[in-house]
Parts: structure tokens; C-alpha cells; sequence
């Protein structure tokens, strides 16, 4: 048997239904309209009531009135445009009785003759209104939130660093969420005008220098970073202070805001380690990208690899006519088409297996698909693989490029995107010579039917499969050690998103011949990513590094470019294009050989020519 509804609720329910809750709105903000101006005349007066006009009084209300209702229903006061107490209602009423107050005092200064009250009232009259209309809304407010605010038991004491109107947002988010396990405890902000705020029952006990004694006065055990628009530098160095004091730190992310200007505790997500990048990351045009991709064939090389999966995911979502995936992995073809399309029957006709050495093939795949974009993904990458194997890194890396070429050139393709590394730049191991001539080879490509082909060079890509940051954290997971082959070694990072949106870009903005740079900003030192990754996934654990030395091949620092590279334009703000010289395919007839010292000759003279 169902309850009845309390004659509470029943009020609360009736009163929320837009044409009850209109009137009621009207018929206070009426009745304070006259209580203002009866006071404001009575005043002036001192109470003499005697000496009140009542009928003019009651003219005057009417036309305060009817002027506030007409401005209500205009600004939407009354049809429940705004919250309740918000500022926005707040500030509505506030210009409203402002423009009723000045036209009021216009009427009445100008009359003739008796006024029908006196002109003080015009002006006390509006300001009484204004006070007294706000009090019960804003006490409405705060009932209301009060109401809302979950009272189960939660189980972490967090920290939260930003007391601006995204802090605000997540204490309200929290405070009324019964799902989430958060209490918030006080607030960090790093601007002196914020010391001693206070929001809701949290106040602002210090700044970034004051982490580890916050924690320990409010036993907190999590740090929440509410400042998403604060640079990367300032989020990893509050979130390594933060680590460092044995909290977990989650951070609320910019799109949060974006979300129809509600954040929930849902939004609130673990640190990454590219927020460790310490640089803003590189935004490209979408828009440029879309009407790049849209209504066009595309073919992706390597499909199932780490950034050919996610170029495959971003071409999908910028609408393609035909998108063909291509890999000799199935399992790694498995795997994009579960994520692509939610199911993994290796049915779809845009699956296509191949292995890019095998020319017949390719030549067959593309005179099936006939694409006008190609993007090219596939390579073998590590390093030390390929110095113990260099005859294989050729084939895949060399002689697999010339094969999508050569059958590029034959199908008509439009724009050949080749995806190199920064090991090309100024290379000294058998990858960095592979990926060089793949860039001459590429910058070789047809150009007389006004055919298009760049290749695009960036550093490490954080997570990518057989990277270091999987590693690491394989290592630390395991209890140790953390392999590291020098102290001082450092690299360039960028995140998967920048990696593909640069790929896409290059396609669309790159002249023919170049190879296109990300500004990567700073290097970073291996051994400082490794303690980040110990403090993140095991703060209380001994996890120790291991200095193994360089390995054959290995440089102790990259870079982006060899210092005879010169750029030849800079056709985004975070990208600068540089020319490379010409390969064509008939200058790789000396790699013809089965012996690794030979190849090692040959791949070293064809990589450094022309710098």
C-alpha cells in the first residue's frame, strides 16, 4: 500500500508547478512593493499618519506594480527563467528596481502641485524593496540547499586546492552527491585575497606550501585539484607536493565545465601522467581537420598499434566516406573493431589484413579501396630490436614504405601522411636511419599530379604499447626494480591526443616534401618520470631504480631536428615545417644484401645524406 504524501511535500509539489510559482512570485514582490513604498512615505512623515495621501500611496504602488510585473515577465523572473536566490535573479532584481525607482522619481518630481507622495519615497522606496525582496528568496535558497546535501557516511577526508567558482562547484557537487565517499575538509588556493575565504563549511587554511600540514591537521587522505584551467606546470607541482605528502590526488578536468556548467563528483578523475608534461598541451584546428577528413576514403597502416588505433578512432569521429584499417595483427584488428564499433566478429569489410612488405598485397588492398588519404602507421620500433636485427628493420621500416608508395602513386592517392619519430632527426641507430629514409622516400612521392606526401616527427608518446611509462609501471607494480639505462638520459613526451590531432593536421596543412615538428617544449628526465610513477602507483612502497647503462643504439638526449635542418615555415602556432631531401626508390638497390654489417653502411649513408 502506498503512503500518502506529507502535507509538507504536497506544498513543496504545488508550489513548484510554473504558473502557481509565477504567482506566488508576483504576489510577494507586489506586496513588497507596497510595504516599501507605505514605510518609505510613513517615514517621511515620522509616522504622522495623518499626513499620508492613501490614495496617492495606492497610485503609486499600482504603477510600481505593474511596472514590475511587466519587467518580470520580461526578464523572466516570474516564468522561472532563473534559480531561485541566483545571482543572476539577484542582479534582475536589482536593475529592476533601479529603472522603477528612477522613472518613479521622474513622475513624481515633476508633478505639479501635490505629489502623491512625497519624492523621498521614489528613492528610499526602491532600496527597501530590493532588501527585502532578496531576504526570503535567498532564504528559500538555502533551505533548499540544505536539503539537498547528503547525509550518509563517507570514507575520504580530501583536501581541495582552488577556491575560485570551479572549487565552489565541487564542494556543492560533493556535499550533495549520496553516492560519493568524499567529505571535503578545507581549501588550498595560492592567491593571498583568498586566505581565510570561506565556502560552505570550508575555509582556505594556506597555499601550495601548505599541503602536508593540511593533511596531517584534517587527517585527510586525498587532494582534489579544482582549477582546471590552471597551467600544467602549476597542477604537477601541486600534485607532486601533494604525492609527496601521502595524498591521492584527483583533479577535475576542463571539459567538466564545459557540461551544461553542472560538475558532478563523476567528473573528478585520477592524475595522469601527462598532466606531469609540465607544458600546456598543443590544441590544432578541428574545424580545418573535419573538412580535411569528411566525405573522403582513408587507409590507416598499422590499425592496431597504439597510434594507429587511436588515428583510427579520430578519423571515424570526423565522418570519413570509408575508413580501411589495415594491419597483419588480428588480434590487434580484434581489438579496434571492438572499440570502434562495440563488437568483434572481424566481419567488417574496412578490416583488411596485410603485411606492408608484401608489394603484390598492398597493391591488391589499394586497387580494392582506391584511397585519397592514407595514413601511415606501421614500423617496427625499438631500438634495440632493430640493432640486433637490422635486416628486418629494413623491410618493414624501408622496403614497406616503398610499397605503400609505389602503390599510392598507382591508385591515385591525394595525400600520403608518414608517421616517423624523432630519432630520424639526427640519427645514430638502425630505427633513426630507417625512419630517415622513410621521410626522403616519402618526400619523393609523385608531386606531378599534384599529389601531397609529408611525414610528421614527434618524441615518445605516453602509454604507447611497448613505451616506457607501461613499462615502468609494470616494473613498480611488481615490487621493483625500476630499470633506468642512465640518470641524465632525457626524452620528448606528448600525449596520444596531440600525437593523432598532429598526424591529421599535418595531412591537412602540409606542402609536399616537408617534415612537420611538434614544439614538444622541455625534455624530460627519465629517472624524475620513474619517482613519479613510484610516488603515484605505490607512495608507501620501496620501490627501487636501477641505473642499467645505455644500450647499443641508444642516445643519451634526443632531438627534433639536426642542427643543419632548417625550418622552411611555421604553418601553426606548435608546429614548424622543415624540408627533406629527395630518395627516390631506385637508391635502395645497395640494401639488396643479407649481411647486417653491410645493411648497417648503406642505411647510415642514405639516412645522412643531405644533411
Amino acid at each position: 500500500m502506498r503512503s500518502r504524501p506529507s502535507v509538507r511535500s504536497r506544498v513543496i509539489g504545488f508550489a513548484r508547478i510554473p504558473i502557481i510559482r509565477a504567482f506566488i512570485l508576483l504576489s510577494f514582490d507586489s506586496a513588497v512593493w507596497l510595504i516599501a513604498l507605505a514605510s518609505s512615505t510613513a517615514a517621511r512623515w515620522e509616522f504622522h499618519y495623518s499626513s499620508i495621501d492613501i490614495g496617492g500611496l495606492l497610485l503609486v504602488a499600482t504603477v510600481a506594480i505593474a511596472s514590475q510585473t511587466i519587467w518580470g515577465l520580461l526578464v523572466g523572473l516570474y516564468p522561472g527563467r532563473w534559480r531561485l536566490g541566483s545571482f543572476n535573479e539577484v542582479g534582475l532584481v536589482g536593475v529592476g528596481a533601479t529603472i522603477i525607482g528612477a522613472g518613479l522619481f521622474v513622475w513624481i518630481a515633476g508633478t505639479s502641485g501635490t505629489r502623491p507622495v512625497p519624492i523621498s519615497a521614489a528613492i528610499v522606496g526602491p532600496s527597501i524593496f530590493f532588501l527585502l525582496a532578496l531576504g526570503p528568496r535567498f532564504a528559500v535558497r538555502m533551505l533548499r540547499e540544505q536539503r539537498q546535501i547528503s547525509r550518509h557516511t563517507r570514507t575520504r577526508r580530501a583536501l581541495l586546492f582552488g577556491a575560485g567558482e570551479a572549487g565552489h562547484e565541487v564542494i556543492r557537487a560533493l556535499s550533495r552527491d549520496s553516492q560519493s565517499d568524499i567529505e571535503p575538509m578545507a581549501f588550498l588556493d595560492d592567491d593571498p585575497r583568498n586566505a581565510r575565504l570561506r565556502i560552505g563549511r570550508c575555509r582556505v587554511v594556506g597555499d601550495r606550501n601548505h599541503i602536508a600540514a593540511a593533511a596531517a591537521q584534517f587527517e585527510a587522505d586525498t587532494l582534489v585539484i579544482t582549477m582546471p584551467s590552471a597551467p600544467r606546470a602549476d597542477v604537477a607541482a601541486i600534485a607532486k607536493s601533494a604525492q609527496a605528502a601521502g595524498l591521492e590526488v584527483l583533479i577535475l578536468p576542463t571539459i567538466a565545465l564545459s557540461l551544461n556548467g553542472e560538475v558532478k563528483p563523476d567528473h573528478l578523475r585520477p592524475l595522469q601522467f601527462d598532466d606531469f608534461l609540465g607544458r600546456e598541451p598543443v590544441t590544432l584546428d578541428i574545424d580545418q581537420m573535419r573538412s580535411f577528413i569528411k566525405g573522403r576514403r582513408v587507409l590507416v597502416t598499422g590499425a592496431g598499434g597504439s597510434i594507429g588505433s587511436e588515428l583510427c578512432a579520430a578519423v571515424e569521429r570526423l565522418e570519413p566516406a570509408e575508413l580501411t584499417m589495415l594491419d597483419r595483427d588480428e588480434n590487434a584488428l580484434h581489438a579496434v573493431q571492438l572499440r570502434l564499433e562495440g563488437r568483434a566478429l572481424l566481419d567488417s569489410e574496412r578490416l583488411v589484413i596485410a603485411d606492408i612488405r608484401d608489394a603484390a598485397r598492398i597493391r591488391e588492398v589499394f586497387e580494392q579501396c582506391r584511397p585519397e588519404i592514407v595514413f601511415h602507421a606501421a614500423a617496427l620500433k625499438h631500438v634495440t630490436f632493430l640493432e640486433r636485427f637490422p635486416l628486418e628493420a629494413v623491410k618493414t621500416n624501408v622496403l614497406g614504405t616503398r610499397n605503400l608508395l609505389e602503390a599510392a602513386r598507382l591508385t591515385g592517392v591525394e595525400r600520403f601522411i608518414n608517421i616517423s619519430t624523432d630519432k630520424a632527426a639526427d640519427p645514430i641507430n638502425v630505427l633513426g636511419y630507417t625512419k630517415r629514409i622513410g621521410e626522403r622516400l616519402t618526400s619523393g612521392f609523385g608531386s606531378n599530379n599534384g599529389e601531397v606526401a609529408v611525414s610528421v616527427r614527434f618524441g615518445n608518446v605516453l602509454g604507447s604499447n611497448g613505451s616506457v611509462i607501461p613499462s615502468m609501471r609494470q616494473q613498480i607494480l611488481s615490487g621493483g626494480p625500476v630499470t633506468v639505462t642512465h640518470p641524465e638520459v632525457t626524452r620528448f613526451f606528448m600525449t596520444t591526443r596531440e600525437a593523432v590531432d598532429l598526424v591529421i593536421q599535418a595531412g591537412a596543412i602540409g606542402n609536399h616534401g616537408e617534415a612537420m615538428v611538434l614544439d614538444m617544449g622541455e625534455p624530460v628526465r627519465i629517472v624524475d618520470l620513474a619517482h613519479d610513477l613510484i610516488v603515484q602507483l605505490k607512495p608507501d612502497g620501496d620501490v627501487e631504480i636501477e641505473i642499467t647503462g645505455l644500450r647499443p643504439g641508444e642516445k643519451l638526449h634526443e632531438v627534433l631536428t639536426h642542427p643543419d635542418e632548417d625550418p622552411i615555415r611555421r604553418p601553426h602556432d606548435g608546429i614548424t615545417s622543415y624540408g627533406v631531401p629527395r630518395l627516390h626508390p631506385s637508391g635502395l638497390t645497395d640494401l639488396d644484401t643479407d649481411s647486417s654489417e653491410l645493411v648497417r653502411v648503406v642505411l647510415r649513408r642514405l639516412a645522412r645524406d643531405g644533411f
